[in-house]
């Protein structure tokens, strides 16, 4: 796995900096095609919870899902700013490359 996909370490902190919500738009900005089951075992959540980050992401905006065969291909609006006040003035495009360095 890369450093991208590996599991959520259980002896960290109970706390993260980001949302989980964050760390599947990551995920997904890393592999466009992975699954839910591995974005699940990376961020340390359920598949369900997974399917409820998505569609939430694709409701507002910031997700566009369309399925080739029997799998998802994601694709990110870059361009959209974050949704609390504090980090509006950033996209998530701008979070994806302060993240992976892209």
């Amino acid at each position: 796995m890369t450093p991208a996909t590996e599991p959520h370490n259980s002896d960290s902190p109970g706390y993260t900096f980001l949302t989980n919500h964050a760390h599947v738009l990551l995920l997904i900005a890393h592999d466009r095609e992975m699954r839910m089951r591995e974005m699940a075992l990376s961020v340390g959540i359920t598949e369900r919870a997974v399917q409820r980050i998505v569609d939430d992401l694709s409701t507002s905006g910031y997700l566009t899902v369309t399925k080739q065969g029997r799998r998802n291909r994601y694709q990110i609006a870059t361009q959209k700013p974050l949704r609390h006040a504090i980090e509006a003035h950033c996209t998530t495009g701008d979070l994806i490359r302060f993240v992976h360095g892209k």
